[in-house]
């Protein structure tokens, strides 16, 4: 009888079965979930039936295994054994379609739970890379080796920049391919070959942020109607796509949040990237009087917070190539993706000593994981958890030291904490530096 069992010093699954009086564990790098326990007990009632029958090929079943060589040519010679071996060779797996049939019916099937951008990439994957090599093999002929061939073939290939593909990039497209064998495994009850071929190990990301003192050098020489926009992608940390579909109703003027509701991809408008994208960032003061000076800047008509002169969303490419890039050739930094403003904004929030969590919530990150994996450098203590610190950081820095401001009961000389400021005694205060 073929058992799924345990181990627990690795927490996977494997198969312990006998066969021929010896007994047997394949093991596998399937971890403990109902899921893979559901996808190993399909397999295990398949080897009982084989064996049932007196059909059961080690090899076919388990063909990477050390032990499948003392069992070849070992299948019982019953007459059904024998009409096996005469249609079919003993290094086969079960009947299968081909993955090229299969895939389109996966396509489909998924299709209703995808974002369309990410639906055209799964099918520009299957059939640039794919198809064209592992479409005509049935799917349970397809082994590991056949995939760590067709990853290391990627390897060889250049991508558009002219270099080799990426690590990530081959990831991305081993992806859908490894969801595509998961689903075709449980459903024509053979063991995906993926199991113990992990993704390419990715180099450490290198962020490349602005100074405080960097972005306000931006902000005071970039022209007067991208000023809105820098501010915001710098003091809010969005993404480029979500910054992009922002629309004036998601401006909440009276609670000081702007709302990330959809996002931009490739010129479409979709839903955010995650569930937990969509959220409710805090304006800062400087945020709240750039998007009202924005406000002057488009017609009463337009939805768009931030439009071209067409009315049009912003173009990433437009920005990037007339705005961005020139302006830091002008101030003297090194090039960069204007996707650094969201790295700028995060390490912004923790050196201020914002507490990760509300840091990882305003991002729209589901935990505090990348934070401390990509800016852990950048996170002196973890002190507080309201978003008054990274006010009182930026709103300090955009003022002369010496007008720092004192409340009425505070002695001679002692500047009250920026941190404790409401937030009208911000805004006049802002208010009163810009007119000096």
């Amino acid at each position: 009888m073929a058992k799924v069992r345990l181990r627990p010093e690795t927490n996977n699954l494997y198969l312990d079965f006998s066969f021929r009086g010896k007994r047997c564990k394949e093991q596998t790098a399937l971890k403990d979930t109902p899921a893979n326990r559901r996808t190993l007990e399909t397999f295990a009632n398949r080897i009982k039936r084989e064996m049932a029958k007196g059909t059961f090929d080690y090899r076919a079943f388990f063909p990477d295994s050390p032990r499948a060589s003392q069992f070849d040519g070992d299948m019982q010679a019953t007459p059904t054994a024998v009409a096996t071996r005469s249609h079919a060779s003993p290094d086969r797996g079960p009947s299968t379609p081909t993955l090229g049939q299969f895939a389109g019916t996966w396509y489909q099937e998924n299709l209703p739970r995808w974002r369309q951008t990410h639906a055209d990439t799964v099918e520009g994957t299957l059939h640039q890379h794919i198809l064209p090599k592992l479409g005509e093999k049935p799917l349970a002929e397809i082994t590991r080796a056949d995939l760590l061939a067709f990853r290391a073939e990627l390897g060889k290939q250049t991508g558009k920049g002219g270099g080799a593909l990426s690590p990530s990039r081959i990831n991305h497209i081993m992806t859908p391919l490894r969801m595509l064998m998961a689903e075709a495994s449980e459903r024509y009850e053979f063991l995906t070959p993926f199991r113990n071929i992990k993704p390419l190990r990715l180099p450490k990301l290198d962020i490349q942020p602005l100074s405080l003192d960097e972005v306000h050098r931006a902000l005071g020489t970039v022209r007067k109607d991208w000023h809105p926009y820098l501010a915001t992608r710098f003091f809010t940390g969005m993404r480029t796509g979500e910054i992009n579909a922002l629309e004036w109703k998601h401006i909440d003027f009276e609670q000081d949040l702007i709302l990330v509701r959809q996002s931009i991809v490739k010129g479409k408008l979709e839903n955010t990237k995650t569930d937990g994208s969509m959220r409710d960032i805090p304006m800062v003061p400087l945020v709240r009087t750039a998007l009202l000076e924005q406000r002057k800047l488009v017609s009463d008509d337009c939805r768009w917070v931030f439009a071209q002169r067409n009315g049009d969303p912003i173009n990433l490419v437009n920005f990037t190539n007339r705005v961005w890039h020139p302006l830091l050739r002008h101030l003297g930094l090194a090039p960069r993706r204007p996707y650094q403003t969201r790295h700028t904004a995060a390490t912004l929030m923790l050196a201020s000593g914002e507490n990760p969590e509300w840091v990882a919530r305003t991002l729209g990150h589901a935990n505090t994981e990348m934070l401390f994996r990509v800016y852990s450098r950048y996170v002196p203590n973890l002190t507080r958890n309201d978003g008054k610190a990274f006010t009182g950081l930026v709103t300090a820095s955009s003022m002369p030291t010496n007008n720092t401001p004192r409340t009425k009961d505070a002695p001679q000389g002692t500047a009250t904490p920026l941190s404790v400021l409401t937030r009208k005694q911000l805004e006049a205060l802002v208010a009163q530096l810009q007119q000096q």
